[in-house]
């Protein structure tokens, strides 16, 4: 009984449920009731109406365009476009998760299902998994629902105009009523073998955050020791510093080599995909060496939170988040730039795609690189001093 007395206990438990509000923010926040909103879809119109017995016109493009853009059940943010083309390349630069392709011969198709030779109409889906894994699912099964219930609908309303005209209807033309339309789904930039379903570019940098972060503090406990030897701050700053992005490249590249020889990664441009990881990895450890020069070891728990609350995000699409979270995480977290850095690396044709990304992370690493540079200035505090356990020799 006398446990339940002690200030001590009632302060544990008080630690233990903060501890476990902030994690599950961390953790489940993010990602659980996540759904998708807005996802950028390319529209193709390329169908030509037909002319119908009674001198009227089909144009079932223009229905299904109509019935698309105004159902506001549907995750999606529209862009139409006029040719198939243009939606490649907006696919290409990562400008939409999938498009939906209306062939010329929408209408025209149509109608000949009622004549002794039927041609299948055939509506293209193509899914853009590259540019994430979740998105283009969400793309290809909703689109795929969409357009099978939209020729559901369209085949009633020919079969009620063919029984005003006739009483019987042919087998043949009865069959192809079934299934009017043709559904094509395309893959674009897809992910290689074993890239964890197209998860492989947040796993990669989650490595690398955790691998720059041991080198980070490894490499703090040297500089403390150096210094306490009698050793320049600065020099050993900026030994610090060189020491860490030296150990970042070989750090990127044996990390590369584990993923590719012993669990097999498909990897397609390894040398450019290596230098972003670099790069990546460098940022990290310039962020993580510089708040622990000038902070100390209080840091720690600062790097460990901002990781556990980026990491639920590295492999989800903005489009799938809470505002909230989109706003005070996602949009300023580093390892979200060099997650969707490392996407485009791998997916999308190298440095060149991830030019933006990169360009965001050396600005990172120059920033820190200065801090840390910078700390070597400082006057000497007790605060920076390691325990003497730490700095026994």
């Amino acid at each position: 009984m006398n446990m339940l007395k002690q200030k001590m206990t009632w302060l544990g438990v008080a630690i233990v449920l903060v501890v476990l509000v902030v994690f599950g923010a961390a953790m489940m926040g993010s990602v659980l009731g996540s759904k998708p909103k807005e996802l950028p879809v390319a529209l193709v119109v390329l169908d030509r109406p037909a002319g119908l017995p009674n001198g009227g016109t089909l144009a079932v493009g223009e229905t299904i365009r109509e019935q698309m853009l105004s159902n506001q059940a549907l995750p999606f943010a529209w862009h139409v476009v006029d040719s198939e083309e243009k939606a490649r390349e907006g696919l290409d630069k990562r400008e939409y998760y999938g498009a939906l392709v209306l062939p010329a011969d929408l209408s025209s198709g149509m109608l000949s299902l009622a004549t002794p030779s039927p041609i299948h109409p055939k509506v293209k889906i193509i899914a853009n998994e590259g540019m994430n894994a979740q998105a283009s699912t969400v793309v290809r099964q909703v689109l795929g629902q969409a357009m099978e219930m939209i020729s559901g609908e369209l085949a009633q309303q020919l079969l009620g105009q063919i029984g005003q005209q006739t009483v019987q209807i042919p087998v043949e033309t009865a069959k192809a009523f079934i299934a009017p339309v043709s559904v094509q789904e395309e893959v674009v930039h897809p992910p290689g073998a074993n890239h964890a379903s197209g998860n492989a570019p947040g796993l990669l940098i989650q490595i690398m955050w955790i691998g720059s972060l041991v080198t980070g503090v490894v490499m703090f406990l040297a500089s403390r020791k150096a210094v306490a030897a009698g050793s320049g701050r600065w020099t050993v700053s900026a030994l610090q510093a060189i020491a860490g992005l030296v150990i970042a490249g070989i750090t990127s590249g044996f990390t590369l080599w584990m993923a590719s020889s012993w669990y097999g990664m498909e990897l397609v441009n390894a040398g450019e995909i290596w230098l972003f990881l670099w790069l990546a990895g460098s940022a990290f450890f310039l962020l993580q060496s510089s708040l622990l020069n000038w902070i100390g070891f209080p840091a720690m728990p600062l790097l460990v939170l901002l990781m556990f609350f980026s990491l639920p995000l590295l492999n989800m699409a903005p489009e799938f988040l809470s505002q909230a979270t989109r706003d005070w995480i996602y949009s300023w977290t580093p390892l979200r730039f060099a997650a969707g850095g490392l996407r485009e690396a791998m997916y999308f044709g190298g440095l060149d795609a991830a030019s933006s990304n990169a360009t965001v992370l050396w600005g990172v690493a120059g920033g820190f690189l200065v801090l840390l540079l910078a700390s070597g200035f400082k006057a000497g505090r007790a605060a920076d001093a390691v325990p003497a356990s730490a700095t026994d020799s």
